[in-house]
C-alpha cells in the first residue's frame, strides 16, 4: 500500500462514514481540492446515505458502515460519527485496509486510542486524528515563531473555548451515552494547543469541573504545569459564553491568536510596543487544510502526519484521562 500511494497519480478517493453536521463540513472541504474525489458515503440507513449522496454528488451510497469499509473504490475514510463510536468505526476501516482520518477526540480514552494506534501501525495503514487547527498555515507560522525563539522562552499559554449550547439532554453535547461534555468536545482543542506549543507532556495536571445534571462536565478550568515552571491555563464550557482567543507568552514577547483560535487565519507577534501580524488566506472552509495534509502524507507514503502525529494524539488523550479521573467522570462506552 505504501508503494501504491507513493506512485499514485490519480485523485485520492474519499469515503465519509456518517452523515451529520461534521460530515457535511468535510464534504464541503473536499470541493476545492483538485486531487480529492468524494467517492462514497456510508450511513445507518439507505435513505440517509442517498439524501447525503444526492446533496454532494456522491456516486456510491452505502447502507451500513461495513459496506463503506469494504468498498474497493475508496482509499481513505473520514470517520464522522459520535465520540463513542470512533474506536469501533476506525478499527472497522483499518481492518478492511483503509487509511483513516478520524474526527476528534480520537476516542473516549487512552486505552481505546492505543488500540487504534497499535492496529494502524500493525497493518501499516495511515491514521490521523482530525485536529484541523494544527493544519492551518497560521499555526505553522506560530510553531515557527516559537521554535525560532521569536518571543524568547515560552512560559505560559492561555486558551478559552466556551460556548452556550441549547439545553437538550439527549443531544451529543450533554449526553454521556454519546461522550458528551465540554472537555472532549471543546477542551480537546485547548489541550492539543498546549501539547503543540510546549512539545511535551505536562508533569502536573490539575483542574476543576462543574458536572451538570446529565452527568457530564459543563465547564472546567485546567492548569497544566511543566518541569521548567511553564504553565498552560485552559478553560472550556458548554453552558457559558467567552471569547475564543488564545495567547502564547514568552520571556521576550507574546503571540496572540485572535478568536476563534481553533480556526485561525492570522497571528500577531508582540515585542513590547512593536507588533507584527501574519495573515493567511483560507482554503475552502478550513477543514480543507487537514484533508490536504492527509493526501500529502498518503502520496508521500507516510503512515502518520508530522503535524498531527499519533504520539501527540495519545499524549492529549492521556492528559484528558487524568483530568476526568480527578472529576470521577466516566462514560458508559468506556466499559467495552
Amino acid at each position: 500500500m505504501v508503494e501504491y500511494w507513493g506512485a499514485m497519480k490519480q485523485r485520492i478517493r474519499w469515503g465519509i462514514l456518517g452523515t451529520g453536521s461534521i460530515a457535511r463540513q468535510m464534504a464541503e472541504a473536499l470541493k476545492p481540492l483538485d486531487d480529492a474525489e468524494l467517492a462514497a458515503v456510508g450511513s445507518r440507513s439507505q435513505k440517509s446515505a442517498d439524501r447525503f449522496g444526492r446533496e454532494y454528488g456522491i456516486p456510491r451510497r452505502h447502507a451500513g458502515y461495513a459496506a463503506l469499509a469494504r468498498d474497493p473504490d475508496v482509499d481513505v475514510v473520514y470517520v464522522a460519527t459520535p465520540h463513542t463510536l470512533h474506536r469501533d468505526h476506525t478499527l472497522l476501516c483499518l481492518d478492511h485496509g483503509k487509511a483513516v482520518l478520524c474526527e476528534k477526540p480520537l476516542a473516549l480514552n487512552g486505552r481505546q486510542v492505543r488500540e487504534m494506534v497499535d492496529r494502524a501501525r500493525a497493518r501499516r495503514l495511515f491514521l490521523m486524528e482530525a485536529m484541523w487547527t494544527h493544519c492551518f498555515p497560521a499555526m505553522a507560522k506560530l510553531r515557527e515563531q516559537v521554535r525560532s525563539g521569536a518571543i524568547g522562552d515560552v512560559r505560559m499559554l492561555e486558551a478559552r473555548f466556551c460556548v452556550r449550547v441549547s439545553w437538550n439532554p439527549a443531544a451529543r453535547h450533554l449526553n454521556p451515552e454519546l461522550g458528551g461534555g465540554a472537555l472532549l468536545d471543546l477542551g480537546v482543542y485547548d489541550v492539543a494547543l498546549a501539547h503543540m506549543v510546549f512539545g511535551r507532556a505536562p508533569t502536573r495536571i490539575t483542574g476543576l469541573a462543574d458536572i451538570g445534571k446529565t452527568g457530564v462536565d459543563e465547564q472546567s478550568a485546567v492548569v497544566l504545569g511543566y518541569e521548567d515552571g511553564a504553565l498552560a491555563v485552559l478553560t472550556s464550557a458548554l453552558r457559558t459564553m467567552t471569547p475564543h482567543a488564545a495567547a502564547v507568552y514568552g520571556t521576550d514577547g507574546w503571540i496572540r491568536i485572535p478568536a476563534p483560535f481553533w480556526q485561525p487565519d492570522r497571528i500577531v507577534v508582540h515585542h513590547g510596543e512593536r507588533q507584527k501580524e501574519f495573515r493567511f488566506e483560507r482554503l475552502g472552509n478550513g477543514y480543507s487544510f487537514e484533508a490536504a495534509e492527509v493526501m500529502r502524507c498518503l502520496r508521500a507514503g507516510r503512515l502518520e502526519s508530522e503535524i498531527v502525529p499519533l504520539d501527540l494524539s495519545q499524549a492529549v488523550t492521556a492528559t484528558m484521562d487524568a483530568l476526568r479521573a480527578q472529576w470521577d467522570l466516566t462514560y458508559p462506552g468506556e466499559k467495552s
